[in-house]
């Protein structure tokens, strides 16, 4: 497994030999920093933990900088991968190179906030008609029962917040990697907000 950690640029299009567009996804990868390396004497299995981005002094307690070598800084963002693939060792720097011989990546982030939805916008349903006088447009509908169980039933789809949640898209193909500007292209969209954390893997489902 290849994974490391990135950051979402934005969305733009691309043409291949053919002339046919394609929407991309630019993620950065800037070069992860390898903070530790476990082994399965020790911890029970074998992982890599890489770090990207240098966090500001003032926001660093002792008890996070004790996890960091003396001579690598405490990281912004720090992530397990298990069963790594490549020879690394601690202070050795792995970049965008990793993924030349991936044709897809799983990618993981926090999607985008929404706050507080209605049922339409939260779960997709049709409403009411938009006549004159029907009192019933946007709203959920019933969703208790009568005497008999005389309570509402567990998941039941109603009003709430949306958004803010882990989400991973799987078999994002990728349609080009530039070493020089530590970018990589991939088909489709990606989770979360511009400038957001990203974990990309290379692909558990295809090969």
């Amino acid at each position: 497994m290849k994974g490391l950690i990135a950051k979402k640029v934005g969305m733009t299009q691309v043409f291949d030999e053919n002339g046919n567009l394609t929407p991309v996804t630019v993620i950065r990868v800037e070069p992860n920093t390898v903070v530790a390396l476990k082994d399965k004497e020790t911890f029970g299995y074998d992982a890599v933990v890489l770090g990207l981005g240098d966090k500001r002094k003032s926001r660093i307690t002792k008890p996070y900088a004790g996890q960091f070598p003396e001579n690598i800084a405490p990281k912004q963002h720090l992530k397990e991968f298990r069963n790594f693939d490549g020879e690394v060792k601690v202070g050795d720097e792995v970049g965008v190179e990793l993924f030349e011989s991936v044709r897809y990546l799983d990618v993981t982030a926090t999607s985008k906030g929404k706050g507080f939805q209605g049922v339409m916008k939260r779960w997709g349903f049709h409403g009411g008609r938009a006549t004159h006088g029907s009192k019933f447009h946007r709203e959920a509908g019933g969703t208790g029962m009568c005497t008999s169980p005389g309570r509402c039933f567990k998941n039941i789809k109603m009003p709430g917040r949306m958004g803010r949640e882990r989400v991973t898209i799987q078999n994002l193909r990728i349609v080009k990697v530039d070493p020089e500007l530590k970018v990589l292209m991939v088909r489709g969209s990606v989770p979360g907000n511009k400038d957001c954390a990203l974990i990309i893997k290379s692909a558990v489902k295809k090969s």
